[in-house]
Parts: structure tokens; C-alpha cells; sequence
């Protein structure tokens, strides 16, 4: 790509408030999948719509291959976008349409300069706890590096995030009087509840770090009565750490939960990347030649990271602009600053991994 071609700050900012304008719900991404194909098709990579629904685009023709796979969908809550001075609110500025968009401005930018094989996946369901679009392009390509796109902030680079597993409790049970000795269906309810929390507790006992701990969540509990039988419907999000013993927690689960049904979903194990390799070092160098100090993190959630991890085996971190605790607020926005600036670290990444020996 010569100068002339090359694409510009304005052009990278423009296509990021094209895609945060395009709602894209887990699950709902078809739209903003075909307008990134496009927008990729038009940058010269070789851009499609998988079968999954991910987008995905091809530049360069180097011996190596990185793979740069962001996430298009979105948890629900419209934040309406609109830009202040140089903030772009909207919903997926941050989580994660500003990394996505990085992803694709820089490759466009060094793809054809640096000698590697570049891919971008927009990958679908990353919020749903199915990772579709990230298992669907775990068997189709077996990339040398790969950069997950998750808001670690321009500076810093991501290289491990927690486990995960969602605990479903239904009970149904007949209807009792309030001033009876029996426990209601949502008293047993919060009873089940209240074990995992205290096996928690003690799990964590002498524990130190927020990466090394259990986190429990209790995401959603609604009950109802027909007079006759009364029901209770109950979520639960535990955020696991490496090592952790899921099958031991399993079988602790059956124990507890008498007559209610339990099912479990979402189980991802916790994965931590190697800091010393050729694509961490990358980072650290382009960083630094932004003129900042670099960072390594660990994050308390999950990402594709967890799924692509284990699976490809090769060297990984995840990286993007904007600020995590800003993931699925109402207040959700990126500093268009801290995007352009990411976009050229990516750049400097992309040309040292391209360099030939």
C-alpha cells in the first residue's frame, strides 16, 4: 500500500462510527457482518461472510500467519451514539467494536508491507457464552500468532482471563402457606445459593489476587405461584480460576440441589498466556515506541481467548483500545485518541512480526 493509499486517521475513525451505529446483538449480527466485509473488500483484503456469520478477511501473502479475531455482537442495551469532543459513545465502542476496527485499519495498513499472512475474524457470539464464531474458526486456520481483540487500554496487553461456568436451578414445588413450617421454592432457592457462596468463600480462604479466586454472581432469580405449585427459576455465574477442580464442583452441585433440576453452560476453563515470545515481545516494543511503559494484565472475565487458547497452541494475547470497566454500562464509550493510538501500536506489531530474520 503506497502512501496515497494508505488509510487515513479520519477514515479509521469514520469506520468505527459505522459499525457502532449498526446494532448487532448476540445473535443479530448479520447486518454489521456483510458492512465489514465490505469495508474489508474495499481496503484490498479478500473479505467474506462464513458460514458461522463471522467476517473474515485476508491481506498479505508472507510465510507466517497471524490471526487478529475480535468480536462483532453486543450485550443488550441501547446507549445512543453520538460523538463529545473526542469520545464516541455508543453500544461495542469499548466491548468490542473499537478493537475489531483497530484490528482492520491496521492490517489494511500493513498488510501488504510486512511479510506475514494476516487474518481478521469478526467473530459472532462472543456475549452469549457459546463462542460460535471463535469455534468455528478454531478448525479452519492454525495461525503462527493471534491478538484476540477485548479493551485492554492502548498500553497494556491481556495474556490471561478466568474461567467460567453458569449454574441454571429450577424448582417446582406445591404451593404452602407463608405461616407454615415449610421452606417456599424461593427460600430453597436461596438456600442452594447460599452454598455456593459459602464454598466460595472457603475455596478462597488464604487466596490472594482476584486471578487466583472464585467469583460467584447471582445473575437472575424470578419466581412465580399459580396458587397450587409455586416455581423459581434462578442463574448463577462463577468466575474460575486456573487449577480449579470443575469436576469436584460438579458433583458437589448434585449434593445440593435436592429436588431442583440444575444444568450447567457456558464452561470455559481459565487460560493464561506465555509472556515470553516473539509476539508479546512485539507488543512491548511497539509500545514503548509510542512513548509509553508497557503493561501485562490479567482480566477477571473471559474472552475467545479462552476458547482459541488451548486449541491453537500458539503464541496469543489479547489487546485493544478502551476502558474494560466500561463494558456493558450505560456509559459505554471510547476515546478516539487512545483508538488511533492502538492502531499504530498494532502496526508496529504487525511490521516487527513481519520482518525477515
Amino acid at each position: 500500500m503506497t502512501d496515497d493509499e494508505r488509510v487515513t486517521d479520519g477514515e479509521a475513525v469514520a469506520l468505527l462510527e459505522e459499525m457502532v451505529g449498526i446494532p448487532s446483538l448476540s445473535g443479530q449480527e448479520g447486518v454489521l457482518a456483510a458492512q465489514i466485509a465490505r469495508a474489508m473488500g474495499d481496503l484490498g483484503f479478500g473479505a467474506e461472510v462464513d458460514g458461522a456469520g463471522n467476517a473474515v478477511g485476508h491481506i498479505g501473502d508472507g510465510p507466517r500467519h497471524i490471526a487478529l479475531v475480535g468480536h462483532m455482537d453486543t450485550v443488550p442495551g441501547e446507549v445512543p451514539v453520538r460523538r463529545e469532543g473526542d469520545l464516541l459513545y455508543g453500544r461495542g465502542a469499548v466491548d468490542a467494536k473499537g478493537p475489531l476496527a483497530a484490528f482492520i485499519v491496521a492490517a489494511a495498513r500493513a498488510g501488504r508491507v510486512a511479510d506475514l499472512r494476516i487474518s481478521v475474524v469478526g467473530a459472532v457470539e462472543e456475549e452469549a457464552a457459546t463462542s460460535k464464531g471463535a469455534r468455528h474458526v478454531s478448525g479452519r486456520m492454525r495461525p503462527d500468532y493471534a491478538v484476540i481483540g477485548e479493551p485492554s487500554g492502548w498500553s497494556r496487553v491481556t495474556i490471561g482471563y478466568k474461567g467460567r461456568l453458569l449454574i441454571d436451578y429450577a424448582l417446582t414445588q406445591p404451593a404452602a402457606h407463608s405461616a407454615g413450617e415449610a421452606r417456599g421454592a424461593p427460600e430453597e432457592a436461596l438456600a442452594f445459593w447460599q452454598r455456593v457462596a459459602d464454598w466460595a468463600e472457603e475455596a478462597n480462604r488464604d487466596i490472594e489476587g482476584r486471578f487466583a479466586t472464585v467469583d460467584p454472581s447471582l445473575r437472575a432469580i424470578r419466581s412465580s405461584s399459580d396458587g397450587l405449585a409455586e416455581r423459581v427459576e434462578m442463574t448463577i455465574g462463577l468466575r474460575l480460576p486456573l487449577g480449579l477442580d470443575v469436576d469436584g464442583l460438579l458433583a458437589q452441585i448434585e449434593a445440593w440441589r435436592g429436588e431442583a433440576e440444575v444444568t450447567t453452560r457456558g464452561r470455559e476453563a481459565a487460560y493464561r498466556a506465555e509472556k515470553r515470545t516473539p509476539l508479546a515481545a512485539a507488543f512491548l516494543a511497539a509500545i514503548r515506541a509510542e512513548g509509553e511503559r508497557p503493561a501485562f494484565v490479567t482480566k477477571t472475565g473471559t474472552s475467545d481467548m479462552n476458547v482459541l487458547g488451548p486449541l491453537w497452541g500458539c503464541p496469543m494475547v489479547a489487546y485493544g483500545p478502551g476502558d474494560s470497566s466500561l463494558d456493558h454500562t450505560p456509559d459505554e464509550h471510547i476515546d478516539l485518541g487512545e483508538y488511533l493510538r492502538s492502531i499504530r501500536v498494532l502496526e508496529g506489531v504487525l511490521g516487527r512480526l513481519g520482518e525477515r530474520p
